[in-house]
C-alpha cells in the first residue's frame, strides 16, 4: 500500500497543509507554509523533497 507523508516546510521545519504519496512527483511546486508565511519552490520525487534556490534579481 502507498504511504503518505506530510510535506515539511524547508524554512521552519513544520508541517504544511500538503500530503504526498510515494508515487507523487512535483516539479517547480510553490509550497506555502501557513506557520511562517513563506513560499518556497520545491521538487518532490519518491518522497524526496529538494528546494530550488532562486537567484536574486
Amino acid at each position: 500500500m502507498n504511504t503518505a507523508e506530510w510535506v515539511i516546510c524547508p524554512e521552519c521545519k513544520n508541517k504544511t497543509r500538503l500530503k504526498i504519496r510515494e508515487d507523487t512527483e512535483l516539479v517547480n511546486f510553490p509550497l506555502f507554509c501557513p506557520k511562517c508565511k513563506k513560499e518556497s519552490l520545491v521538487n518532490v520525487k519518491q518522497l524526496n523533497i529538494s528546494v530550488i534556490k532562486e537567484p536574486d534579481a
